[in-house]
């Protein structure tokens, strides 16, 4: 008996240890299913922290609704920290971990992926195209690492922004992230816009911001929604439950700038906003850049049908397609799979952390590879013109109705219409859908 209890013991520390070396957070993960353009690019990958500074924004958490409006609204200046995945020099040597606070905003993690801390970037004739990455409400800059790092290493220059106010660390008033987020997107943008041509920016001749794109996941695709050109409703500026003194009607129809030229493209997961009335169908028509919408049918934070869904149908001037997770909540496809670390319990939050990034149904790196592939696939159209793309979004709309068929020689028959890029078996649970300008 004691014989058994040791053995017991003894093969559990095996099994544990195991587990802990096992527990790397990897953000990198290409499953055997993994769909053909989720698959890393070929450069190698450098990330670096850069802090930038808004200034004479206006300070909403010292804005006090319950009294009269001040004469002249409290400003501040706006601090934001920005991650940048780049493609580097073959063979660089260092720090391959993001050092990254989970959703309880106390403990900090690591992170594992391909990306080498400070690798020197690798320079080319043509600069690269800029992509954008917005986090949700509350999350950080590595919420989307996943896809940061993976679209990376395909040439393209990424940067990723922690959002004052709205990060695990600093979340504070909604107010804050209504007002601020449209407008840290694109002050980003003309930083890196600045960078890029000063001598002395490690940035200089790397990328091209005239060529960027937009990727917005919950309140950050509120940002891309607002920055790809539909200005928020009267209504919704001027609500009672709106932020105080009228500072959001900045962003309203009629009141905003046209859409940014720079940004060629937009994608948004799962924008927030659509069911609370932040657009209507007159505030949609001013959309004129083409956008995928990514969501999961049952996304019980932004709304499908109400939602997500009605965005992407109400955007009538600008061609849009709408990549939908059967089944998925708000979660799909954007959030990086959920750290070891945040399978616990918080009584702070009343909930266990890892509800922030876990769907009840889906697998997190399934639902990362799937995005990877199409996001891969609608950045390399609009932002590098190719038109071999076509190919991966030109599909029938349910992935369930596919058929696979292929002659002896591997060659497809004329039956075959199953979804380009996906292996046999593979592609099911999705719907993709598009709809032209003027639709």
């Amino acid at each position: 008996m004691i014989k058994k209890s040791l053995v017991f013991f003894y093969t559990a520390v095996a099994i544990g240890t195991l587990n802990s070396a096992w527990a790397e957070n990897r953000i990198d993960t290409q499953r055997p299913d993994a769909p053909e353009l989720a698959a890393y690019g070929p450069y190698a990958i450098g990330v670096k922290t850069i802090a930038l500074v808004n200034p004479n924004q206006i300070d909403m958490l010292a804005l006090d609704p319950s009294q009269p409006k001040p004469t002249v609204l409290p400003r501040y200046e706006r601090p934001l920290t920005v991650e940048l995945w780049y493609p580097a020099v073959k063979n660089s040597q260092g720090k391959t971990t993001l050092d990254a606070y989970i959703r309880d905003g106390k403990n900090e993690v690591q992170l594992h992926g391909k990306a080498v801390r400070d690798a020197a970037p690798l320079v080319n004739k043509q600069a690269y195209p800029l992509v954008l990455i917005s986090h949700g409400y509350p999350g950080n800059r590595y919420l989307l690492a996943h896809l940061a790092e993976n679209i990376a290493s395909k040439g393209y220059v990424v940067a990723s922004i922690d959002h004052t106010d709205s990060t695990y660390r600093t979340r504070a008033a909604f107010a804050s992230t209504l007002v601020n987020r449209p407008i840290d997107q694109l002050f980003v943008l003309d930083q890196i816009e600045q960078m890029s041509a000063n001598l002395t920016s490690f940035l200089y001749a790397l990328v091209n911001a005239k060529n960027s794109a937009l990727i917005g996941y919950s309140m950050g695709g509120y940002g891309a929604v607002i920055n790809a050109g539909a200005g928020v409703t009267e209504l919704a500026a001027n609500s009672p439950q709106s932020p105080a003194f009228a500072t959001l009607t900045r962003h309203q129809t009629g009141k905003k700038p046209q859409a940014d030229s720079r940004l060629k493209t937009v994608i948004a997961f799962a924008p927030w906003g659509m069911n609370y009335g932040m657009w209507n169908a007159n505030t949609l028509q001013k959309i004129s850049k083409p956008m995928l919408f990514i969501a999961g049918s049952q996304d019980d934070v932004s709304g499908y049908e109400n939602g997500v869904r009605a965005i992407w149908q109400g955007v009538k001037n600008a061609q849009r397609s709408l990549l939908t997770y059967d089944n998925a909540n708000h979660n799909a496809g954007a959030v990086m799979p959920a750290p070891e670390e945040s399978f616990v319990f918080d009584k702070d939050l009343g909930f266990n952390v890892s509800e922030h990034y876990i769907d009840a149904v889906w697998d997190s790196a399934r639902m990362n590879n799937i995005a990877q592939h199409f996001v891969t696939a609608w950045l390399n159209k609009y932002l590098k013109h190719n038109v071999a793309m076509d190919d991966y979004l030109d599909l029938i709309e349910n992935s369930n109705d596919g058929v696979w068929a292929m002659d002896d020689a591997g060659e497809p028959k004329k039956e075959h219409n199953y979804w380009q890029g996906f292996k046999k078996r593979t592609a099911k649970g999705l719907r993709f859908e598009t709809l032209d300008e003027g639709q």
